[in-house]
């Protein structure tokens, strides 16, 4: 499997150029949010057809998505055990409000207690196990004296009533033997993984990481820390989903800037065909003359269609060599929420990874207005009000308003306007 840091040279290519190539891409289309999620989602389905699970230590597994269904195979807890420092006692020896009883051998946490007869109260730890015959356990700041005698001390302690049960963690409370405990395709985070560890389970099954091939199109960017000659700009796109790509779970194959010219493109995505899983493109997708990503995709079943969706309409999908590929548009933003809408919510309904976005609804700190038929993705500031304000403008470009952003503020088609305090839905980035 490829490193995810790995950085490509493109391939030089003598072949034409694009400006001499005749055959025209297919009539683009429009088409919802909702259907161009459904046809990602078919085209990414056979990934899913040949096994593609490996079994890792616990703590590789951190982030990846569960590839078995997990059966407790104890109960927690594993005893009846105390959940407070205090003394373990015979619930029906305290009836009459409260008692003296004699204080028995101590109880320490991870040891086999003795086992408490009738007028004795046992000092006991938190999680140390239960005395047989013990059914309570009283807080040592209830006991008279607020103490425990020294060990081999003859004392007595002073006691109110208790109800059966009070202050006893019982044996598979939390999970019971037998449980399904994780369910396949739960997303392993610190929590998950801590479960499995209470268990006494050291490896699971998850699903292998998918391998992308991350490629930039344009003539027009060059590397950053490259000369940027005029009419050039830095790269943006490779770093941006790069990083998110990572986030997410993905290994990235990162293949560099690709030059306007589909011959070079064609090489260097069968050069990779054998080790990669999904392309990913960004730029070239629309209708000007030099659409290297199209113009590439002719002989191949790739559709390109208009999304009703601000920022990132212009989107191809389908395969390269029976490798599904997803062409973004080449504006920063517009790439970020092409793969935040169309590929990043799908990895982790197909392989549990990664965790999905929190949403949430919130109020707008001031009125908006939207294409009524597009689904406007707006970057937005949380105020300490909790209200959100949108940061930038509608542009595809402004990536300082992204980084000052906290989450991604969604308004629906058919939505033209909104006025200050309605609500909006809200993604967490």
């Amino acid at each position: 499997m490829q490193s995810n840091e790995k950085q490509l040279t493109p391939l030089v290519h003598n072949g034409p150029s694009p400006r001499t190539i005749e055959k025209q891409p297919t009539t683009e289309e429009n088409r919802s949010v909702s259907r161009h999620v459904r046809a990602v989602r078919d085209v990414l389905t056979p990934l899913l057809s040949t096994p593609r699970h490996e079994r890792v230590p616990v703590m590789d597994a951190l982030g990846r998505g569960l590839a078995e269904t997990i059966l407790a195979p104890m109960d927690l807890p594993p005893f009846d055990n105390s959940q407070m420092d205090g003394f373990a006692v015979r619930s029906q020896d305290l009836t009459d409000g409260h008692g003296a009883l004699r204080v028995g051998a101590p109880g320490p946490a991870g040891a086999v207690p003795e086992p408490l007869v009738p007028g004795v109260a046992a000092p006991i730890m938190t999680g140390a196990m239960m005395p047989a015959g013990a059914n309570a356990v009283i807080p040592i700041e209830w006991a008279v004296p607020h103490i425990f005698p020294p060990p081999g001390a003859l004392a007595t302690v002073t006691l109110p009533s208790t109800a059966a049960g009070s202050f006893v963690r019982r044996r598979g409370s939390d999970v019971a033997e037998g449980d399904c405990v994780l369910a396949f395709g739960t997303h392993l985070g610190p929590r998950q993984l801590g479960l499995l560890s209470a268990l006494g389970v050291t490896e699971v099954t998850v699903h292998q990481k998918v391998t992308v091939l991350l490629v930039t199109t344009g003539d027009e960017v060059v590397e950053p820390g490259e000369r940027r000659a005029p009419g050039k700009i830095n790269d943006a796109n490779n770093t941006l989903l790069e990083a998110s790509m990572r986030e997410a779970g993905l290994d990235v194959v990162r293949a560099g800037i690709i030059r306007d010219e589909p011959g070079v493109l064609s090489e260097l995505l069968k050069q990779h065909a054998s080790h990669i899983d999904l392309i990913v493109t960004t730029g070239g997708v629309s209708k000007g003359a030099y659409e290297v990503v199209r113009q590439t995709m002719l002989d191949h079943p790739v559709e390109f269609s208009h999304v009703e969706i601000q920022p990132g309409g212009p989107q191809g999908l389908g395969t390269f060599d029976g490798i599904p590929i997803l062409a973004f548009p080449g504006n920063p933003v517009s790439c970020l929420i092409s793969f935040e809408m169309f590929l990043r919510p799908l990895l982790g309904e197909l392989f549990g990874t990664p965790k999905p976005r929190a949403t949430y609804r919130t109020q707008l700190s001031h009125a908006l207005t939207s294409p009524p038929r597009k689904h406007q993705v707006r970057r937005g500031v949380l105020l300490q009000n909790g209200t959100v304000r949108l940061e930038g403008g509608e542009g595809s470009h402004l990536l300082g308003a992204l980084a000052r952003s906290h989450v991604l503020v969604h308004i629906p088609a058919g939505v033209s306007e909104l006025a200050e305090g309605e609500e909006v839905e809200v993604w967490v980035i």
